[in-house]
């Protein structure tokens, strides 16, 4: 098949882009960039912004599926580029799906549109677990207007699908563990609460697997179709052991000190005051959101997607954390 892959250069992109030419099937990615990986795996691209229709529309042009991987991420910014890329953008491809008679969709969505403060999520599944309210980023809310449209365009004509992925790293990680290894090296990293609330992480693999998954089973009127998913390894840690294995992962300090929830937005609230007054340039070292994502249980069922779409986590915490600690030393 010729599949299209919107946002194939980034992290979870290039994975997807790797396992679909693997497979056997010719892929186009629409980049902003250019980027020399994907054109070694022989694919594609085709530069382009999401928030321009017309150019999403001719990517797609010929091709038989579509992998919306594509978006605007992160804890800060101006709220019309979250809504030009994750709103616009979706829309877009949506229209291109239709222009063209595509008739499967995979979408990338995020567990953060079920976000609501510090409240807890353990052990849910996107079937019980409601969507957020009250949103204090942008990327959360965009990305729900996003995913409640993939899934509404769901019809005879049109298959559609959405993955939530918590917390994606692993080899090759360009977002979380550089992010994180900065501020140990520099000793400004903290630890939301005691850090012993339990999260879901996904490993880059696994992540990718979901989505092959997923896109096996899709067709119209399949089970998955229309519908919403968790993906994550299904081994819940606590948010201690999960930084603290990544950073000792590659060598880098490890995180014991601890910033009393309130503390930690009492910040947020200043950093983001700071950060809109003035301005002052890339994201707040907190922000409201991210005190609450740091100190809230988030783990999640993987049953649905086990049972909609055969998904089982291949790689678990250790061993991804052993991958990422040979590719460190293989490096260094």
């Amino acid at each position: 098949m010729k599949i299209l892959v919107t946002g194939g250069g980034g992290f979870l992109g290039q994975a997807l882009c790797r396992g679909l030419r693997a497979r056997g099937h010719e892929v186009v990615s629409f980049n902003r960039g250019d980027y020399p990986a994907l054109a070694a795996m022989g694919v594609q691209q085709v530069r382009g912004d999401l928030a321009q229709r017309d150019a999403v529309i001719a990517a797609a042009r010929g091709c038989d599926a579509v992998f919306h991987n594509a978006a605007k991420a992160g804890a800060w910014g101006p709220r019309q580029a979250y809504h030009d890329a994750n709103v616009l953008g979706t829309r877009h491809v949506l229209d291109a799906c239709r222009n063209h008679g595509i008739a499967r969709l995979v979408y990338t969505s995020t567990p953060s549109v079920t976000h609501r403060a510090t409240r807890p999520v353990q052990g849910g599944s996107a079937d019980d677990v409601p969507y957020g309210t009250g949103f204090k980023a942008p990327y959360a809310s965009t990305k729900l207007i996003a995913e409640q449209e993939v899934l509404a365009a769901n019809d005879s004509a049109l298959a559609t699908v959405a993955l939530r992925p918590r917390l994606i790293w692993g080899v090759g990680d360009n977002q979380l563990l550089p992010r994180l290894v900065e501020r140990a090296n520099a000793g400004r990293l903290r630890l939301v609460g005691e850090g012993d609330n339990l999260v879901d992480t996904t490993y880059i693999d696994n992540a990718a697997q979901a989505h092959f998954d997923a896109f096996e089973h899709l067709a119209i009127g399949a089970t998955c179709a229309g519908r919403a998913y968790f993906i994550s390894n299904g081994d819940p840690r606590t948010m201690r052991e999960t930084i603290n294995g990544l950073l000792a992962a590659v060598g880098a300090p490890l995180v014991e000190k601890t910033l009393p929830f309130r503390l930690a937005y009492a910040a947020g609230v200043v950093c983001e005051g700071l950060w809109t007054a003035l301005p002052l340039r890339g994201e707040p070292p907190m922000t409201r959101f991210l005190a609450e994502q740091l100190v809230t249980a988030h783990w999640y069922d993987m049953g649905p997607a086990r049972r909609d779409f055969g998904y089982r986590p291949a790689i678990g915490f250790d061993e991804g954390l052993a991958r990422v600690r040979a590719d460190y030393l293989a490096h260094r």
